[in-house]
Order: C-alpha cells, then structure tokens, then sequence
C-alpha cells in the first residue's frame, strides 16, 4: 500500500459515497487508475466494507457503558464460549480482548440506565465464567473519528 492508496482510503473514509470521478480527482489521479486501485484495495481486504455513520443519539441509544470483564480462568474453553456469546449480544457494539488485570473490555449501547441494568441481569451475567465485571458509564463523547492517521 503506498501513499495513493492511503489517500484514497482516507477520502473514503470520509464519505464513502463520493463517485469515483470526485476521489479521482482528490487524490490526483485518473478515474480508471483510482477505481482499479480501489477494487483492488476492496480485494485485498484493506476495504472490508462500507457503512453510514449513525447519530447514536438520534437513533435512540444515548448510553454508552465500558465493561471490563475479568474471567475465573483462562481456559480455551471458557474463551471460546465467552467469545462466541458476545458475537450473540447486539448491544455489545465492539470487544477487545486486552493486557493486564482485566481481560476483556466491551463497550455497549443503551437507550438509558434501567435498560443497561436489564442487559447485566438478562444477558451479560448469564455468561459461564466470568469472575468479574467492571462498569464505566460515560458523560459524554468527546472525540470520536472514522479516519486512520496518515
């Protein structure tokens, strides 16, 4: 991948929707090179895919929550089956597993704190394995981009 390319993921990253002549133009090329580029970065995987940026808000789920979650052990098994459940939960939106004390951190959408306590009790607790759980609610966002650094 060189510069171009980042160039143009960059431009796509912003609006996603700009025709091929537009970011042609942005990043200094000719419409046929920039939409072979484009494919090619589409078959490569560096484009996995294309959505709209929703109004988190707008749409009805204002409550963002971070949940550090400590298992008893880390056993394949227990990993896996975690794993495989949090696929399961729509409002768990991402879920990395981390270093440290803790092993997992999921962030969660809400539409308000009695609909969050519903969650714990109904899904996120009902999970074999976990030791612990830690919750952080946010106030609000301050900094959220869809562009990589170039």
């Amino acid at each position: 991948m060189d510069a171009i390319d980042r160039k143009i993921i960059r431009e796509l990253q912003e609006n996603a929707r700009i025709s091929n002549q537009d970011l042609a133009e942005r990043v200094n090329l000719s419409p046929s090179p920039c939409l072979r580029r484009v494919r090619n970065l589409e078959k490569q995987g560096v484009i996995a895919g294309y959505t709209a940026v929703v109004d988190q808000e707008k749409y009805g789920l204002p409550l963002n929550v971070f949940v550090q979650i400590r298992l008893e052990r880390q056993t394949e098994e227990l990993i896996n089956a975690f794993e495989s459940k949090v696929h399961d939960i729509e409002e768990i939106m991402e879920c990395y597993l981390m270093t440290g004390s803790n092993d997992y951190l999921l962030h969660i959408v809400s539409d308000n704190l009695k609909s969050y306590e519903r969650f714990m009790r109904e899904k996120l607790t009902k999970i074999d394995g976990i030791g612990s759980v830690e919750t952080s609610i946010t106030f609000s966002q301050i900094k959220k981009v869809h562009t990589f650094p170039t």
